[in-house]
């Protein structure tokens, strides 16, 4: 086990299972990122769970009964040139879920190349790869989480999370969702975050309009509020694209829309393939980077805004 402590983030690695990011000050643990290997059927890969508030509160789930491969804050790939790297049952249209186990991949950690913190910035920055269900390489990623601007006044601090993903196959990855496939707003793949049983029904804000409605609809962010079982009070999670993420496809690029749900959980992705499929060329690499707020309260739209304007990429 290796410790890093410095004032503000104190970050510790147990080999070969987590790396854990806590308040040196408090000792609450804001994340851990956990990259042991866990079950095939589940299509293995690193996860964060749980995520903290700085007061705390929990606010991701694990292994929930309806869905046991929805684990925390995790990059997934719900369809993948026909596999399946975000686990459980495949939907196949017409015949809806299926049990098909021999399209189940895994995204497998490969090692990393930093894992450390200043004091007001922790990284963990690793490369991973990328397989279908018989473990054939078919892409390599980069992926680079850091925690910082932890910021007790607020009560919150920011993750930003990069991933550059580089199609190592002889023909094009294809990724795609449900929604591709031919079921109606289930555009779930990407970046997908799973709430607390409590934060069902809670509050979805975006900078114009709130409510489910804001499910396939394009926005620099979006932001989710929910009140805790066990413990007083809410907490607010604001998810946030990168200028170059190119969201709205304004240059050209390949749009992203926010797939997000109150009911029958609470879940938020920013897809980046909802309505259609994106296509990654051989040798091409998929570069995204996306930042979440954990604050403790329930964030009112002019607060994100405020927050959002005086933390500029």
């Amino acid at each position: 086990m290796t410790t890093s402590v410095r004032e503000g983030l104190r970050i510790v690695h147990a080999h070969g299972d987590r790396v854990t990011i806590a308040d040196a000050t408090t000792g609450v643990e804001l994340l851990s990122y956990v990259y042991r290997a866990e079950a095939a059927w589940e299509a293995p890969k690193p996860y964060l769970h749980p995520l903290r508030t700085p007061s705390g509160a929990v606010v991701t789930d694990y292994r929930p009964n309806d869905h046991r491969w929805h684990k925390g804050l995790q990059m997934t790939a719900s369809h993948l040139s026909g596999q399946n790297l975000w686990g459980g049952n495949t939907y196949v249209h017409g015949r809806g879920y299926l049990e098909l186990p021999g399209r189940v991949g895994s995204m497998a950690h490969a090692g990393f190349d930093e894992v450390g913190s200043d004091g007001a910035r922790a990284v963990i920055a690793e490369r991973l790869t990328w397989h279908p269900h018989d473990g054939e390489l078919w892409a390599e990623e980069e992926r680079r989480v850091e925690a910082h601007d932890l910021d007790p006044v607020s009560g919150s601090w920011a993750l930003t999370w990069t991933t550059a993903v580089t199609n190592r196959r002889n023909e094009p990855l294809r990724f795609g969702s449900p929604t591709t496939a031919g079921r109606e707003m289930a555009g779930y793949t990407g970046l997908f975050w799973r709430g607390p049983r409590a934060f069902r029904n809670g509050r979805i804000v975006g900078p114009d309009s709130e409510g489910p409605g804001l499910m396939g609809r394009q926005a620099p962010w979006l932001a989710y509020s929910g009140e805790h079982d066990g413990a007083d009070g809410h907490a607010t999670l604001v998810f946030a694209h990168a200028p170059e993420n190119d969201h709205a496809a304004e240059s050209g690029g390949h749009p992203a829309h926010w797939f997000v749900r109150d009911e029958p959980f609470a879940a938020v992705a920013p897809s980046f393939a909802f309505f259609d499929e994106l296509e990654l060329a051989p040798g091409d690499t998929l570069t995204r980077r996306y930042r979440v707020v954990v604050a403790d309260g329930a964030w009112e739209r002019e607060e994100i805004a405020e927050y959002l304007d005086e933390h500029p990429w």
